[in-house]
């Protein structure tokens, strides 16, 4: 069964941290290629961070760039997104996502963790 469960998602002020944590079944996570996507009310989604082909080498949006650290732990099947600098239009759902590597099409998708940030 596939599944990508977030969490770590909650209220702060800006300039603070938030860690978001996304569990990955096993299958998808050693051979899918993942990302973190945000949308925010009456916005469009938004790729913040991924991997590139190799599943190891991140990517960012220049809207997170320097901020957003990607991260994973192989052994617990987690990917993890740490926010620092935090601004109020950093506020959003995130999701965590994962698409086969060979193509740009994400297929799975969490179920999101809501981000609040206020100035």
């Amino acid at each position: 069964q596939v599944q990508l469960v977030e969490s770590g998602g909650g209220s702060v002020q800006a300039g603070g941290s938030l860690r978001l944590s996304c569990v990955v079944s096993r299958y998808i996570y050693n051979n899918f290629c993942m990302g973190w996507f945000r949308q925010a009310p009456g916005k469009e989604r938004e790729g913040i961070a991924g991997t590139y082909t190799d599943r190891e080498s991140p990517y960012y949006a220049d809207s997170v760039k320097g901020r957003f650290t990607m991260s994973q732990e192989n052994a617990k099947s987690t990917l993890y997104l740490q926010m620092t600098s935090l601004k109020p239009e950093d506020t959003a759902m995130y999701y965590c996502a994962a698409r086969p590597c060979s193509t740009t099409t994400y297929n799975y998708w969490g179920q999101g963790t809501q981000v609040t940030v206020s100035s």
